[in-house]
């Protein structure tokens, strides 16, 4: 019997979470790998941690990720949980197969951790593309930020590696991967030679050339080095959506999250690369509500989204992480935090309705996934008139849409 996974956060965590599917073996046990990067995202693991409990009395509860490696006496402390372990031990099969023991708590000193090593998978299970960890952790130390204490010190993993994981993957039929990590533009500064991202994106597109789709995941515009731009501009394969972590729209509120750019050079990035590659579409992180920030502050940020051509928006509420410098900080009101979030999800929904009504009556290519559902180049989802077994390109005519979504002719 295989183990069960239940995860939460990013796509390096569901990338994890297919390793743990090997490293754990054959036992019986629910693991939950949980994300840090807010409050919220470790009340929820919490709840679903008592939830597996009730409906699951005899199972054996494994809790791990980033809320387990920065908070593993909380989770030690649940009556619930049978073993806490690290986000390195999460993905070492000797530790699984020393889980028998009575040792309940097995967390390492995470910034302990110098290298990146890439374990083989064959793919995500029920997922239409593959998600591929080039890199991990953070060197930065953003105020608000609790990722570096869960994740250590940025290490990449050697190009040579990642190719290789590609080629296999595409050879197993996938049409499309994502590159993924914590910090991904800061790849390669462990490295020999210290190659830079847009050098790995050249040479995965060089060397696979069977790979169809190549797609990036959240990055940092301040890094993006000449390489990735000029791929960007002249690589087709590689997708013409870029998520960025921009956090806020206000130079102070900026220098006070201990971030590299200001708002100018956010602006002037995605001009730049709309320039390079017209059809290009931007997703952004922005927190509402961080400490200190007043209303004028804060409508930087909103006029952020329309100045930048924000089109998917990941909105996040403040929230005070024990231990970061932010959680220090004068606070803003939890009313007033949420009154943000809210007028800054409904200035996203307002872009995003307005790219929806630009693509009907357009044809994109569509990478077909389940229960009905597609992926444009530009990452926006499609509603198709009716599945289509997951993992193909289509031709797909986009006849409207219903807010949320493109539907198909």
């Amino acid at each position: 019997m295989s183990v069960e996974v239940i995860t939460f956060g990013c796509r390096l965590n569901a990338y994890e979470s297919e390793v743990i599917r090997h490293a754990a073996g054959e036992r019986d046990a629910v693991v939950v790998n949980t994300c840090a990067v807010t409050a919220e995202a470790v009340s929820q693991a919490r709840q679903e941690i008592r939830k597996i409990r009730r409906a699951r009395p005899s199972a054996r509860i494994v809790v791990t990720g980033c809320a387990a490696q920065t908070e593993a006496r909380t989770f030690a402390e649940m009556p619930e949980v049978d073993h806490v372990l690290g986000n390195e031990e999460k993905l070492d099969g000797e530790v699984w197969r020393g889980l028998d023991s009575d040792k309940k708590v097995a967390v390492g000193d995470i910034m302990a951790v110098k290298d990146a090593l890439l374990h083989r998978i064959e793919g995500i299970d029920g997922r239409a593309r593959a998600i591929v960890q080039v890199q991990n952790g953070c060197d930065h130390r953003c105020t608000f930020c609790i990722i570096p204490y869960g994740r250590g010190n940025s290490r990449s993993v050697p190009m040579g590696d990642v190719v290789a994981q590609i080629r296999r993957l595409a050879e197993n039929g996938y049409r499309e991967v994502v590159l993924t990590g914590v910090d991904i533009t800061s790849y390669g500064t462990n490295l020999p030679g210290a190659p830079k991202l847009g050098a790995l994106v050249k040479k995965i597109l060089k060397d696979v050339p069977d790979l169809p789709r190549l797609r990036l995941s959240s990055i940092d515009s301040v890094e993006a080095d000449a390489d990735l731009l000029d791929a960007l501009a002249c690589e087709p394969r590689l997708m013409p959506h870029l998520h960025l972590s921009l956090q806020a729209g206000d130079d102070l509120i900026l220098k006070r999250m201990k971030r590299r750019h200001l708002r100018a050079d956010a602006i002037k990035f995605c001009a730049n690369v709309r320039r390079l590659r017209p059809d290009v579409v931007f997703g952004g992180d922005i927190i509402a509500g961080f400490p200190t920030e007043t209303e004028d502050m804060f409508a930087r940020s909103l006029d952020l989204v329309e100045e930048c051509g924000l089109t998917f928006l990941h909105v996040f509420p403040f929230s005070p992480r024990p231990g970061t410098p932010a959680a220090r900080m004068p606070q803003v009101a939890h009313e007033v935090v949420r009154e943000r979030a809210k007028r800054l999800r409904e200035r996203g929904a307002m872009t995003l309705n307005r790219h929806l009504d630009g693509e009907i009556g357009t044809c994109r290519r569509v990478l077909t996934e389940a229960h009905g559902l597609g992926r444009t180049e530009q990452f926006t989802p499609v509603r198709l008139q009716a599945p289509v077994k997951s993992g193909r390109i289509l031709d797909v005519a986009i006849a409207g849409h219903d807010g949320r979504q493109l539907l198909a002719a």
